[in-house]
């Protein structure tokens, strides 16, 4: 999926399983991207699904009933257009989940390693990169090639 983020869709379960099913319902169902889980107290698991609104609704529904047919589903909820407040709070969530050698650096990264991240995920990287040369609206529209290149050349 190259498509900014229009939608964010949850799913919470009781349970592993479940919520496993769910995600892959979800996934299998729309162009929709499983960004990430996380667990409460109680066994309560919510996952975070990301994508433009009718995918993320198609996928929330499936996922919902997937997790109703293996074990209990909780709720679901589609947030569309999410605030920049929310979206900026979930990039701090999904950034701890990012890979070892990509999280808290500072620029000057290969661009074999930047080139097997999604466009998602580079500007991502970018927005979180100190004296990055774009700002958020460029970061929004630039392409992965101009990412990578900028993001590479960082190390200069």
């Amino acid at each position: 999926m190259t498509q900014s983020i229009t939608a964010l869709g949850l799913i919470e379960t009781i349970g592993v399983p479940a919520l496993i099913a769910a995600a892959d319902a979800a996934a299998k169902t729309a162009d929709v991207r499983v960004m990430t889980y996380e667990k409460a107290d109680a066994g309560l698991i919510t996952v975070y699904i990301v994508g433009d609104v009718a995918s993320v609704r198609a996928a929330v529904e499936a996922g919902a009933e997937e997790a109703r047919r293996v074990g209990k589903l909780v709720g679901t909820h589609v947030i569309p257009r999410p605030d920049l407040s929310v979206s900026a709070m979930l990039e701090s969530i999904w950034r701890k989940e990012a890979p070892a050698e990509l999280s808290g650096t500072e620029g000057g990264e290969s661009a074999e390693a930047l080139a097997k991240l999604s466009l998602q995920q580079l500007r991502e990287l970018a927005r979180t990169t100190p004296g990055f040369p774009l700002n958020a609206s460029g970061i929004n529209t630039a392409a992965k090639a101009e990412l990578i290149r900028l993001l590479t050349e960082k190390k200069d």
